[in-house]
């Protein structure tokens, strides 16, 4: 079985973007670490403008190399912005956003996403499951109220990976407080 988390919507910050959201020379303070090895939440949150409201949303550290939004499909038609569903880091045609921060304001053309459920994974977990990196799998959910099997789950393998499938707050909602699942192929 793989430990199944919802990823919440969050920002991740470029050093260069961070400096002009929080100052020159700002370092991000950790609140608390996350499953995957050196991500972590921090204390700080900036303000996601849309068309037709704002959030504000926690920081993921640490930095980046590119700003990136992550949010549900429904967050992004509450806060009005472009989402499409990319892996985390593809930024192709990804959606326009405002973020505002304590100091400063930045626009970015392509940063918005809603992130595509993954699984990560070690080469061990991937040779032990019978899998591959960029391999799209169905994963089966098991429930009290709501089995379900989520199809489209891509494999994310790299030694520093934690086992651990991450989907967004709809598709958790979707299977209300499962905590397991099972690769079907």
């Amino acid at each position: 079985m793989i430990m199944l988390e919802m990823s919440a919507r969050h920002v991740h910050v470029s050093k260069e973007d961070l400096e002009i959201l929080f100052g020159k020379g700002y370092e991000l303070k950790k609140k608390k670490d996350l499953s995957q090895p050196g991500q972590f939440v921090c204390e700080e949150k900036v303000e996601v403008i849309g068309e037709r409201s704002s959030a504000m949303l926690s920081i993921l550290g640490p930095e980046r190399k590119e700003t990136q939004v992550e949010v549900s499909l429904t967050d992004a038609r509450a806060i009005g912005l472009k989402a499409p569903v990319r892996e985390s880091g593809d930024l192709k045609d990804a959606g326009p956003v405002t973020i505002k921060g304590p100091v400063g304001e930045i626009k970015k053309e392509h940063a918005v996403i809603s992130a595509k459920r993954h699984i990560h994974m070690t080469e061990a977990d991937a040779k032990a499951h019978n899998v591959t990196n960029g391999e799209i799998v169905k994963v089966e959910v098991n429930s009290p109220e709501r089995k379900l099997i989520f199809d489209d789950v891509v494999i994310r393998v790299r030694e520093d990976y934690a086992l651990a499938m991450h989907i967004d707050t709809d598709e958790a909602n979707a299977c209300v407080g499962a905590t397991e699942a099972k690769i079907i192929k």
